[in-house]
Parts: structure tokens; sequence; C-alpha cells
């Protein structure tokens, strides 16, 4: 191997998955039983230790005055919220669907926030219905709220959502700052708070989320400073003290070579010092952390069959049962500018020396059907499984799984 080869960036470690008899251990159970026990591929497997680990390992870090709160539009598979409903102080919802699945779940109505920029009525009656707090993205909602709470009998719990005048930076999703579809312009809160007063509704407080998937705790604290910041200016105009804080998340998880974890210890000084400023300027007000992709996204993996084995001028493919219509942000196609792998291995062959490169790819009839591109891999034949890290967050329902007509994936929390 030459020097400019050892120096290429590689992917983080991939040890929170222990490996037994050659195979990648996954909830407790070596992957070909774990295969035997679901009952086909392609499948997603949560593993119920990690999610309970990475709950406990913010605990840790987190001042006791802080809120944590799972955004399921990372994963909503209905066990795995359960799981979370028992874990974290609140969940965040996207949707009267994801609404009824954490209500199904057990989560406390009074812990549920629900946020979207395109809320149908009938979504606000069945939020005003339920009890939810409701983050209020437009004029538009405001409106609608004071009917529904009139028809109903019921006061709307509602905060605002605020699209800061910054954004946070180096995160893969910018969600605040400039013009956005997200939230209400900082400039144009004054108007809408006085409007919610006028409404009669219930006003609780703000959220305000600058951006995901960021690995620099420097910049998180940097946005949660801004937003606590922002959040105390615009107390001044509300017409109720307040009480709820969403500072939003943005923490992010190493996929591609090059990235490093996330050092926690500095955020969670950050909000010690935010918290302690609380006690006097916002003394009502409960502090909220939101977390989605972090807290379950790498205590899942993608695992696919390969059916074929074929070189193509030289170059291993390894065609398996799985692909962009089961994993469509492995494949790239899901943000990426440039197409990066995700950490891959071959999940029966997992402490192999026999290594190769090859790519792996999926069934469907499109050269974007790409799970791995050249990697450095574990020889693997006809039979063996392919495990996809980092994919406990949107996977399998932000996949294109009706795209030409393959079985979907099954789901499983171990």
């Amino acid at each position: 191997m030459s020097v400019t080869e050892r120096q290429l960036p590689v992917h983080a470690p991939m040890n929170q998955f222990s490996v037994s008899d050659g195979e990648l251990v996954v909830g407790g159970e070596r992957l070909s039983l774990l295969a035997a026990r679901v009952g086909q591929t392609p499948f997603y497997a949560y593993d119920r230790s990690l999610l309970r680990a990475r709950v406990a390992e913010l605990r840790q870090v987190l001042p006791a005055r802080v809120k944590l709160h799972y955004a399921m539009k990372a994963n909503p598979m209905p066990a795995l919220v359960g799981l979370m409903v028992s874990l974290v102080d609140g969940i965040d919802v996207a949707s009267a669907g994801e609404l009824k699945v954490a209500l199904d779940a057990g989560a406390n109505p009074l812990e549920v926030s629900f946020a979207g920029p395109g809320k149908r009525d009938a979504e606000l009656r069945q939020a005003v219905a339920s009890g939810v707090l409701i983050n209020v993205e437009s004029f538009r909602e405001v409106v609608a709220l004071e009917a529904i709470s009139s028809e109903l009998g019921l006061r709307a719990r509602v905060a605002v959502r605020v699209n800061p005048d910054f954004e946070l930076k180096g995160s893969g999703m910018k969600m605040g700052g400039g013009p956005k579809q997200f939230g209400v312009d900082v400039e144009q809160m004054p108007a809408l708070l006085a409007d919610i007063g006028r409404a009669g509704l219930a006003f609780e407080g703000f959220h305000l989320f600058a951006g995901s998937q960021n690995l620099r705790s420097e910049s998180i604290c940097e946005a949660q400073q801004k937003s606590y910041e922002l959040a105390v200016r615009l107390a001044q105009d509300a017409p109720m003290p307040v009480r709820f804080l969403n500072l939003g998340g943005g923490f992010g998880i190493p996929y591609f070579p090059g990235e490093q974890r996330l050092d926690l210890a500095s955020i969670g000084d950050n909000l010690a010092r935010l918290v302690q400023r609380a006690q006097t300027e916002l003394p009502e007000a409960s502090l909220v952390i939101e977390l989605g992709r972090y807290l379950v996204g790498e205590a899942g993996v993608y695992v696919a069959r390969i059916v074929d084995r074929k070189i193509s001028r030289g170059q291993v493919y390894l065609v398996t049962d799985g692909g962009l219509h089961h994993h469509l942000s492995a494949s790239g196609n899901f943000g990426q500018v440039v197409r990066k792998n995700y950490p891959v291995t071959i999940g029966s062959q997992a402490d192999s020396l026999d290594k190769e490169t090859s790519s792996v790819v999926g069934p469907l009839c499109t050269p974007l059907d790409l799970l791995a591109d050249r990697m450095t891999l574990p020889v693997a034949q006809v039979g063996d499984l392919v495990v996809v890290f980092q994919s406990g967050a949107y996977g399998a329902s932000a996949s294109p799984q009706g795209f030409l007509g393959h079985p979907v994936c099954l789901e499983v929390l171990v």
C-alpha cells in the first residue's frame, strides 16, 4: 500500500456492534440468525441497547433542567417510537400521522409538539383536540386556530417557530436564516405575537431550529446561544410568559470518510450556562433539545443479501436484493451533492482479512441503485449479507419503496 493510499480519509470506526463467530451481532443476535428470525431480506434492524445507551450518554452531559425530545421524523417505526417514549421527555411530530403514532405509543400530549410549514386545517383540529403544543409557522395558522379553538371549546396551545436571521454553520441542511418555508421571519414576529394575543390562543413559547447534521460542536453552541438570546428579545412582545423554548438540535453523526464523532461535553457546558441565565431571564421556561438522527441513527443497520456476483471489465459488483428503493440516503440520492459512501461491510464475513475492492448495487434498472462504490470490503459470495451502518434514521420511511414494484423491506426492533 502506498503512502498516498494510507493517508486517504477513512470512516469513523463502526464499533457499536460486536462480532461473534465472524458475524456482526445486532441486538444480541448473530446476523445470520437474525435474518432467519426476520424471515426475509432486506430489512432494517434497530438495537434497543444502543438506543438506551445513546439517551443515557446524553443525560450524563445535558443539564437536568434541559428536556430531551425525540423528533420522530427521523424514524417513525411504531415499536421504536414506543421505546423512545419511555426514554425521553417528549416527542416532536410533523404530521397528523406521526401524531397518531406518538399518542398510540403513550406519549404525554403535554410533551408533544407539532411542527410543519403546511399543516392542513384538519390536522390543526386534531392537534387542538389532542391537547398538544402546535408550533405556529404562519399568520394563516393563527386565524385557523382561533376558529378551531372556538369550535371545540379548547384554547389551542401554541409556540411560534421562528425563522431566525442566522443559520447553523456547517450543517448538512440549513433550516433557518434567509428566505425559508419554515417558521415566521424574525422581523414579522411582533405582529404575529400580537395576533396570537388577540386570538386568545394559549401562547407557551418559541421553537428555533437552525439546521441539522452538524459535527462541529462550536457551531451548535453558537446557534444555541443566538437562539436563546433571540428568544429573550422576542419574549418582550409575547402575550404571555415564555414557558417553552425549543433550541432545536442539529447534532450530527459520522457518515462519510474523514468525519469524526461530535464532542458532547462542550455542548453540555454551553447549555448549562444558558440554563443558568434562563433562571433570571426566562424564569418560567423549560429549555428543550430536539434530536432525531443523533438518537437513533447509529443504532440501526440495513441488511441485504447478495444474489449475484459479477465482474465487469475487472470491477467486482455484488448485486443485492435491496437498494435505493429501501435506503435512498445510502445511495446518495437524498441530498448529497457529490456521492460518498456510507460505512458498509459484509456482515456475514465481518472479521475476514481477505479483502477486495467491490461495488454493492441493488436490483433496480438504474445506475443510481448503488450502495457502495468501489469500497474495500471482505470478499463476498452469493448468499452473504451486506450491512449498511448508520441506518437508524431517514431510512425506510424516507425511501421510495414502491419504485419499480420490488418488495418492501421489513423493520425490526431487537
